[in-house]
């Protein structure tokens, strides 16, 4: 017996306990390299997305600004990203990944890529990627009841 067999019965307490054993096994992973999920998460989004503004990132990333500010700036200290500030814009920073950056981010994409092996070993490719869309779709159907208190729902 568990101890939590009531909690186990819902879907979120699940995705809660399995997001704990994905960070502890992502930032152990990425340690090496001086990483963390969020850092690692911020340079994949820049390089995926060059002279991203700051505004924006913290939309792709879920984060409020000022705790993506302080990632950014253990970054940019880090000679891993740039900011500039666009000429059509002197208010925003346009963000991209340094030579560093890149690299760094190379060698850590192998690293989530066997983490990523790692917590899915047993599923089939088809399962791994039916649990991606049923995680979209749970996290779109959050996204919704945000927009529109009237539909939320009670269990």
């Amino acid at each position: 017996m568990t101890g939590d067999a009531t909690l186990r019965r819902y879907a979120g307490y699940g995705m809660k306990r399995a997001f704990n054993a994905i960070q502890a096994d992502v930032n152990a992973a990425l340690a090496p390299l001086g990483l963390r999920m969020i850092t690692f998460s911020t340079l994949a989004v820049i390089a995926e997305n060059p002279g991203l503004r700051q505004s924006r990132l913290a939309d792709i990333l879920a984060m409020e600004r000022p705790n993506l500010v302080v990632v950014v700036d253990e970054l940019e200290r880090a000679e891993l990203i740039s900011r500039q500030r666009p000429p059509e814009d002197r208010r925003a920073y346009a963000l991209q990944l340094t030579l560093a950056g890149r690299r760094l981010l190379d060698k850590a994409l192998a690293a989530v890529n066997a983490h990523e092996r790692r917590m899915t070993a047993g599923l089939t490719e088809e399962e791994r990627q039916a649990l991606i869309r049923a995680l979209a779709r749970v996290e779109q159907n959050g996204r919704r009841d945000q927009d529109d208190p009237a539909e939320l729902s009670c269990p």
